[in-house]
Order: structure tokens, then C-alpha cells, then sequence
């Protein structure tokens, strides 16, 4: 991969498109290509260069799968399902993927960020890359807790609440790769922290909720974990999980 791009195949067929510190995934199966989440505005273009360079456009994508609504994880979604892709969310965050600003965190995000000037940076590249303009997107088909989705790459659903009510992260078990969104992190952007964590209490609905989730994401024994925000982790889902732990809500 050139330095400039903003895309990385992080396993055989698992394409890592980052801006902003955020991550979205091209999964490139046997049967079609799935993406995970939506990233951020500016992901587009980082899209178009990946698919370009796999001979592809946007309408050979099957399926969009939101880990979550989330402003910065469903930027792409709308623009994708009126090209005709299918978006995919759990029921808990169908809501929150049509209106992705819609969400009280654990405490305020102003004063928080204030009060964790490292993250800063991180939040300004995000606006930047159109974080502040997301519209949202109708994602009319449910994801269930433990159902294999009919998408390529055959993920696991995982129901994984707490960052949001609805977040899921999807295993895939003949990879043993496990696409953890914001369930589990890497870096976390509302303080520049990195290393295996939840997300802070900024964007956060229940930290408590997001720690006993921490045990759905262990169980998957998964060896590579690639986070929605972060670089991969990949010593095993067990050691991350017990990182994260250590860490807790902050």
C-alpha cells in the first residue's frame, strides 16, 4: 500500500478504510463484498480509491452492516442505499442510524473533552472530515443477536450494548476475525488513548453495559481483532478484553 492511501488489508480480504481515526471495513468474499460500517463524509473518497483498485464500484458492494448509528460510523450509509446497497442495523439502533446526532451520552462531551485535552485533536480531524454534516439513513433491515447474516463473508451478529443500545460487532468465524466497532477500541478519540479499551463516557450510553459486553466479544475466542477505531489487535480477543477491563469507564 502507497503511504498516501488511507486504506490497508489487514487480513486476505479484510480492507481497512481509516480517516479520521475511524475505521470502516471492506470485506472482499468468495460470494461478494459486505462492508462494515459507513465511516465519516470524507471516507468516500478512500472508498472509491480501494474499489478501483479491486476492478469494483460502489453498486458491486452487497451490504452495508452498521456496528451502530453513530454519526461517524454511518456517513457513507445513505449515499450507499440510494446507490441500491441493502444497510443492515440492529432494531436497537434503527432510530439512531436515521437521526446519528440523536444520543445522550454517560456525561456531557463539551466539558469532558475539556477536561481531556488529548482527545482533541482527534475530534477536530473528525469535523473536518465531515463529521458535523452526516446525514442519516433508513436501515430497514434488522440485525439479531447471534444470527449468521445472509451477507458475504457469513458474519456472526454479536448484540453487544452499551456503547449504544444496539451495537453489534460481527464475527467471522472461518477467518477467526472479529469486527468489534466500538465495542471494544484501540484508540480511543475523545482522549488519544490508545491500547484495548471501551470508548469514554463522552460517547458512551452505559459503561457499565459496555464492560459485561466485553464478555460476548471474549467468548468468540476470535485471534484478530479490528476495532472502529484503533489499529488491529492481533494477540487474541482474550488479552484485549482483559486490557480493557484493567482500563474501564473513564
Amino acid at each position: 500500500m502507497a503511504s498516501a492511501s488511507q486504506w490497508s488489508e489487514d487480513r486476505p480480504g479484510f480492507f481497512r478504510l481509516t480517516v479520521a481515526t475511524t475505521n470502516c471495513y471492506l470485506v472482499k468474499a468468495p460470494d461478494g463484498v459486505t462492508l462494515v460500517d459507513g465511516g465519516l463524509p470524507a471516507t468516500g473518497r478512500v472508498l472509491d480509491e480501494l474499489l478501483r483498485h479491486l476492478g469494483l464500484t460502489r453498486r458491486d458492494i452487497d451490504a452495508v452492516l452498521l456496528t451502530h448509528g453513530h454519526f461517524d460510523h454511518v456517513g457513507l450509509a445513505r449515499g450507499l442505499r440510494s446507490d441500491g446497497v441493502p444497510v443492515h442495523v440492529h432494531p436497537g439502533d434503527r432510530r439512531l442510524a436515521r437521526h446519528p446526532y440523536s444520543y445522550r451520552p454517560a456525561v456531557a462531551r463539551v466539558p469532558y473533552l475539556f477536561g481531556h485535552p488529548g482527545g482533541l485533536p482527534f475530534i477536530g480531524r473528525m469535523a473536518m472530515a465531515g463529521a458535523l454534516a452526516v446525514r442519516g439513513v433508513d436501515a430497514h433491515l434488522a440485525i439479531h443477536d447471534g444470527e449468521t447474516v445472509d451477507v458475504p463473508g457469513r458474519p456472526t451478529a454479536l448484540h453487544t450494548p452499551g456503547h449504544t443500545d444496539g451495537h453489534c460487532a460481527f464475527f467471522f468465524p472461518s477467518q477467526d476475525v472479529l469486527v468489534s466497532g466500538d465495542a471494544l477500541v484501540t484508540l480511543d478519540p475523545y482522549t488519544g488513548i490508545g491500547g484495548p479499551q471501551i470508548v469514554a463516557d463522552a460517547a458512551t450510553a452505559d459503561a457499565a453495559a459496555s464492560i459485561r459486553s466485553l464478555d460476548v466479544l471474549e467468548r468468540t475466542e476470535a485471534a484478530v481483532v479490528l476495532p472502529g477505531h484503533g489499529a488491529p489487535w492481533t494477540r487474541g480477543i482474550a488479552a484485549a478484553v482483559q486490557r480493557a477491563r484493567i482500563v474501564g469507564r473513564h
